[in-house]
């Protein structure tokens, strides 16, 4: 399984890790169907609820960990949630290609926070990572508060699929993963500035800036493994760069990733691309257009210019990399990578100046959204939205009809906030590096 970690109000959502954790994570799922008063303690399938060990063994169990108890150190278990592929016996009714969610339990006293729709998340990731173009699961018609995060995360009824089991009527809800863009799409939106190919194998160098810039993009399956990866290897070392992959889905030859982790590598990040399909030009408000520099940003606290140009200027670079790369930031080198590509280079200003900035790039009909950035003097007043918004506005207004994204699995804030805004998880990697 992907190693996954989300953090959000305090939750902790990964793969049970610990014989505490899946011990904790039957406590839980049992507590929470007896709380609600779905089944008794002497009833067998609390028992069932209880025995996590053997999902943990034949499915993927998820837990949310948060605050431990009064005077402990440790994180408890106040959420848990089962994936199931087809093959597993702990898949009840699904079919080829996807995958199926069993026993989502948060702990009465952890209600409210969270906690289920971070596992939803990260089980809708964890999904598309297995290769699974669906996912399904079965409801009771009372569990409308959980009908209402299903509606939010965007399943629909499946009333074809509904099923009768002892004498209980349970409602099929399925939830469809929006086509990818490709590894080939992702690259061409964020271009390093030198390639060099290793039997198929395409090494991205752009003097360490990045890791998207700086990577291998394993796409073909060299005749000989161990000879390209000592080429890759010594290719990265002549330049003083770590030798880092992008391993997912598209990744040859199968088995990369472990492959590399055996050699040393260990793993970096993990990413989610998030797709939103059907882009419609909601306009800015203002009427600015790519290389005008007048507007105000709706959407925000306070008034708030909106710049729109075809390059980035020092402005710009500077807010991006101030805040996610240092003060120290080669500007050049930054320049350099931003602007591989066609892209639409968007600011907001108010009186101090750039207070945020973020990228759209063009492939295909694709947008790539990418360094969306805002000070932290601007943040909590919707401007990381507002821009989103207006990115997408422009995005569209130039042709392109579908938009993807990129975002660390653990970063809880952007997800929602993507998610808010009709966002789907359509594909996950890792990057891996020594």
């Amino acid at each position: 399984m992907t190693a996954l970690t989300e953090r959000g109000r305090g939750v902790l959502v990964r793969a049970a890790a610990t014989p505490a954790e899946i011990a904790g994570a039957g406590e839980v799922t049992a507590a929470a169907y007896l709380s609600d008063g779905l089944l008794t303690a002497e009833h067998p399938y609390t028992r069932e609820l209880r025995d996590a060990a053997r999902r943990a063994a034949e499915a993927t169990l998820l837990v949310a960990l948060g605050p431990g108890g009064p005077g402990s150190a440790e994180p408890s278990v106040v959420g848990t949630l089962t994936l199931a592929r087809r093959e597993s016996p702990w898949a009840e009714f699904a079919e080829p290609g996807e995958v199926e969610l069993r026993m989502l339990a948060v702990a009465p006293g952890a209600r409210g926070r969270g906690v289920g729709e971070a596992l939803m998340r990260s089980a809708l990731g964890e999904a598309v990572a297995l290769g699974a173009h669906r996912v399904v699961l079965s409801t009771l018609d009372s569990m409308r508060t959980a009908h209402r995060l299903y509606g939010r995360l965007g399943f629909v009824a499946a009333p074809a699929r509904d099923r009768h089991d002892h004498g209980i009527d349970m409602r099929v809800l399925e939830w469809a993963a929006p086509p990818a863009p490709g590894v080939a799409v992702e690259a061409a939106t964020w271009p390093p500035l030198e390639v060099v190919d290793v039997d198929g194998w395409r090494l991205g160098i752009s003097g360490g800036f990045t890791r998207r810039a700086n990577s291998v993009l394993p796409l073909a399956e060299p005749g000989d493994v161990a000879d390209a990866l000592a080429r890759v290897e010594r290719c990265y070392g002549e330049r003083g760069l770590p030798t880092v992959f992008r391993v997912g889905r598209e990744s040859r030859p199968d088995g990369l990733r472990d492959l590399l982790l055996a050699r040393g590598y260990a793993p970096a990040a993990v990413t989610d691309v998030l797709v939103l399909d059907g882009l419609t030009a909601e306009g800015t408000g203002s009427g600015v257009t790519v290389g005008q520099a007048s507007g105000l940003l709706p959407g925000v606290a306070g008034d708030m210019a909106l710049d729109i140009a075809d390059a980035p200027d020092e402005a710009w670079l500077a807010c991006w990399t101030g805040v996610k790369a240092g003060a120290g930031a080669d500007l050049d080198l930054a320049r350099a990578v931003v602007t591989g590509s066609r892209a639409a280079y968007l600011s907001a200003r108010d009186a101090t100046g750039v207070v945020g900035v973020i990228r759209a790039a063009f492939a295909d009909d694709w947008t790539g959204l990418s360094c969306l950035t805002v000070v932290p003097a601007a943040r909590r007043r919707g401007l990381g939205r507002a821009l989103t918004r207006a990115a997408l506005d422009v995005a569209a207004r130039s042709g392109a009809r579908r938009s993807f994204l990129q975002v660390e699995a653990g970063n809880v804030g952007a997800a929602a906030l993507y998610a808010q805004m009709g966002f789907q998880p359509a594909d996950r990697y890792c990057y891996v590096e020594r």
